[in-house]
């Protein structure tokens, strides 16, 4: 595993000085105390790269070893993706890269995704890097979304091995685009004249929005739900999960799922405090951090669950 988040750090009391808010209020709703914000002269590539790095330096694997990279983000430095760029960074010449557009959803898919080309025997080794920069999507003059988002990227090397020593236990994966307008950030297209009385559009991206109770209720009903469901296909009891990795972006939907899949509050890994949402890089980043600290051990069974824009769900049970 490997993650990297941006040197800048925009606390609660520092967003106090330009919208109606304050720590105390912000904590009680969200959990979150600080996040990593990009300076305009960074790049999502490039803090992408430097969580794949760190993953393929701690898996002892070197950038010719790669054969494939899968980078989940909604926003790419690039329309085309970034995954290229990151491919070339880290000097993955043999590599055949691309990206995955799935929000918060997108590591988890990402991940299941990696874990078919494996199984297939297309590939056998796979970086695949959840990271996004939705900083510069909100509207920092609205309280009830800019409060939420920061910048980071997790990354984690997956290697192919003998079918017995699979660690990927289960997945389920899931949309629903009815929920859509729930969470979102749309192209504005302003009408161009293309002669002859013809109108085309110049394209451009507005800022997220989002209906916060929409998304609270979607979340404490699908993690829990989905969750329970893949512990009961693969006969998991509940107390053999040793952690509850979710995507980083409420507390309280963090506790709620805990409660219903009568899991302890100390099995849940979150770093939301420092980092806020950071969408496709919150699972992979809050889990190399676990590891990296040493609450992570290998052999861990670690159930995790991505949710978001699409709406959209994905649930992993695995193994470290």
């Amino acid at each position: 595993t490997g993650s990297s988040a941006p040197e800048m750090v925009v606390s609660n009391n520092d967003l106090a000085e330009i919208i109606e808010t304050n720590d105390e209020w912000i904590v009680q709703r969200t959990g979150i105390r600080t996040r990593h914000v990009l300076r305009p002269d960074e790049t999502l590539a490039s803090m992408a790269a430097t969580a794949a790095k760190k993953a393929m330096e701690k898996a002892n694997i070197s950038a010719e070893d790669i054969d494939m990279i899968i980078l989940a983000t909604s926003s790419p430095d690039d329309l085309f993706g970034s995954a290229t760029a990151v491919a070339a960074e880290l000097g993955a010449t043999n590599a055949v890269a691309f990206d995955i557009t799935a929000a918060c959803s997108g590591f988890v898919f990402a991940f299941v995704t990696a874990s078919q080309y494996i199984r297939a025997g297309a590939a056998k080794n796979i970086v695949v890097i959840g990271a996004d920069c939705l900083s510069r999507w909100v509207d920092w003059s609205d309280r009830g979304t800019c409060i939420l988002f920061g910048d980071g990227a997790g990354a984690v090397v997956v290697t192919a091995t003998d079918p017995d020593k699979d660690c990927l236990i289960g997945f389920q994966m899931g949309s629903d685009g009815n929920g859509r307008c729930s969470l979102g950030l749309p192209t504005i297209n302003k009408p161009v004249n293309l002669g002859g009385g013809k109108e085309g559009a110049n394209g451009a991206y507005g800022v997220l929005g989002m209906n916060g109770n929409d998304v609270f209720r979607f979340a404490t009903g699908k993690v829990p739900a989905v969750l329970s469901e893949l512990l009961q296909k693969h006969n998991v009891e509940p107390e053999e999960v040793d952690w509850l990795l979710l995507h980083q972006a409420n507390r309280r939907i963090m506790d709620s799922a805990a409660k219903k899949l009568k899991l302890p509050q100390e099995k849940i890994l979150c770093n939301l405090d420092e980092y806020g949402n950071t969408s496709a890089g919150s699972i992979p980043l809050a889990l190399d951090e676990a590891v990296r600290s040493g609450k992570v051990k290998e052999g861990d069974l670690i159930a995790s669950m991505g949710f978001g824009a699409g709406l959209s769900w994905g649930g992993i049970l695995f193994r470290m």
